[in-house]
């Protein structure tokens, strides 16, 4: 094999690995992206799926994308641009609904339901104001090492200095945002069931757990970070789907300098002396005196470093982390827009996030069915309609809409296969929504079906997890994706972690491409020991 050498090769071109390429070049590095797939994005791209219908494949909408990422990478001048949702939510129920948005829409809206929940509406904002700044906060470091001893001193002291100033009861508000579950939080702020869904809901999404399950409470916390064309907390769409964005990324990363080649999966990564010295990838050795992974980490321990390059409690470890998202992605074309028995015809909240799950208690029966049936009777289901708000992804007069799904299992009870009930569960999640848009079964022309099985297939998402990784308790943090390699040097030296996989998870946000690339440029200073 004739070597290639670089400063660093990064394996993986999605959002994430882009990001990290485009740090990287600008301080010099000779850098090189190795995509398996023919398109760069990984799982933010967006698919003609039918003849004129276009729509973002997996990832489907924007918040989380940090700000200082889009400044950086200059991804407006490269192309994207974000638009807010009219409405922010939509759930439709038995006899009503409730919408959710800004301008204090989303209380006027609770209090319609339950006079009393104005009340818990205001307590429950003030506790987000004083946990979401924080999370924020935490998204751009890098978390502390347990065990580093004194060199670990300096974050620790970073990020306790975000504390001061906190009364003893806002300090147990952070404690309890970190540790409970999402219903319990909710119950005791809202009576209504539309309320505590509508906040529930981001407390499961592509969380593979009951609403009730200690830990909820942070995912929920999680989709609460980002913001959208310059609106805190807001949700958009990126014109021309997700692919938008890691267009974008793709531009900046090679104005800065970086190759991205496609159509090169990773095959292996060479090891030696102890060290990551390069990737082996379509017969070539591609040599690099750092190697960084964007890929899911049971992915790039269990398959891609031979064996015996890490210690056998790594090596276990990581054999055991747990990936399950239990999603099941579809889209669709329609002839024309839903109509919805509670809110019929069309408006602003067709442009909204319609979340068909009413209550925590639906949510937490749809996650117990999928337990013991492998998906449930009455599945979470949130829907999109971009093209209320992006006209280019289908023909005139004609819509796509995403439907992200919870809960369906990677692995089936009874030795199921996913290709042989693929369709059978999609038209149960068609009949679903036209149980509360009937007809919209009947205005389906086309569809796309991503099963948890279909993910892993064609992203490398292991498991079907859309985050790399279930971001329970035991895998956040200090312990992504574990205790002594949180800090994105993985525990081979020349190896480091810069997918979703890393801190702060998952989600289309950039940070842990922007997080990985600064621990590189750390390491080469000419006073920091390389090991």
């Amino acid at each position: 094999m004739v070597p290639v050498t670089y400063d660093a090769i990064i394996i993986g071109a999605g959002h994430n690995g882009l990001v990290c390429s485009y740090y990287l070049a600008k301080r010099g590095l000779k850098v090189a992206i190795l995509e398996a797939l023919p398109n760069v994005g990984g799982a933010a791209v967006t698919d003609e799926f039918l003849p004129g219908f276009k729509n973002s494949a997996a990832s489907y909408t924007v918040s989380l994308l940090q700000p200082k990422v889009i400044r950086d990478l200059e991804l407006e001048r490269h192309g994207l641009k974000v638009v807010l949702r009219k409405i922010d939510n939509f759930l439709p129920c038995d006899g009503d609904y409730l919408l959710g948005g800004r301008g204090g829409l989303t209380r006027s809206e609770i209090v319609r339901h339950h006079a009393g929940d104005g009340e818990g509406y205001d307590r429950y904002m003030a506790e987000l104001e004083t946990v979401v700044p924080l999370i924020q906060k935490w998204i751009l470091k890098t978390p502390p090492e347990s065990g580093a001893g004194l060199s670990g001193l300096p974050t620790m002291l970073r990020l306790g200095r975000d504390l001061v100033g906190l009364s003893t009861e806002q300090v147990r508000t952070v404690h309890e945002y970190a540790t409970k579950s999402a219903g319990d939080i909710l119950d005791r702020h809202f009576r209504g069931d539309l309320a505590k869904a509508l906040f529930g809901f981001d407390g499961v999404v592509g969380n593979f757990a009951s609403p009730y399950t200690p830990g909820t409470a942070y995912v929920l916390l999680h989709h609460l970070f980002g913001e959208a064309a310059g609106v805190p907390g807001a949700w958009g769409h990126a014109i021309g789907g997700m692919g938008a964005i890691t267009q974008a990324m793709a531009r900046a990363a090679r104005e800065a300098g970086v190759d991205i080649v496609l159509n090169s999966p990773a095959e292996e990564i060479i090891v030696e002396r102890g060290r990551a010295v390069g990737v082996v990838s379509g017969g070539k050795a591609w040599r690099a005196g750092t190697v960084v992974a964007g890929v899911n980490p049971r992915l790039l321990f269990q398959r891609l470093l031979p064996k015996g390059a890490v210690s056998d409690s790594v090596d276990r470890h990581m054999s055991h982390w747990s990936c399950e998202s239990a999603t099941f992605r579809m889209n669709v074309a329609l002839s024309e827009l839903p109509s919805f028995t509670v809110k019929p015809g069309k408006g602003d909240h067709l442009t909204a996030g319609i979340i068909m799950a009413p209550s925590l208690d639906y949510m937490d029966r749809a996650y117990t069915d999928a337990k013991q049936a492998g998906w449930s009777k009455q599945p979470i289901i949130e829907m999109l309609i971009p093209t209320t708000l992006d006209k280019s992804l289908a023909p005139k007069g004609k819509h796509v809409a995403s439907l992200f799904c919870q809960h369906f299992r990677y692995e089936l009870p009874g030795g199921k296969s996913w290709d042989k009930v693929r369709d059978k569960v999609a038209d149960h999640v068609i009949a679903t929504v036209d149980a509360h848009a009937p007809g919209f079964a009947a205005s389906v022309i086309g569809r796309q079906i991503h099963s948890p099985l279909d993910l892993e297939r064609r992203f490398g998402l292991i498991g079907g997890d859309i985050f790399h990784g279930k971001m329970g308790l035991d895998q956040l943090f200090s312990a992504r994706p574990m205790i002594g390699a949180a800090d994105y040097r993985m525990p081979l030296p020349g190896l480091y972690l810069c997918g979703s996989g890393a801190h702060p998870g998952g989600g289309v946000t950039g940070a842990p491409g922007h997080n990985a690339a600064q621990a590189v440029l750390a390491d080469r200073r000419p006073w920091k020991r390389r090991a």
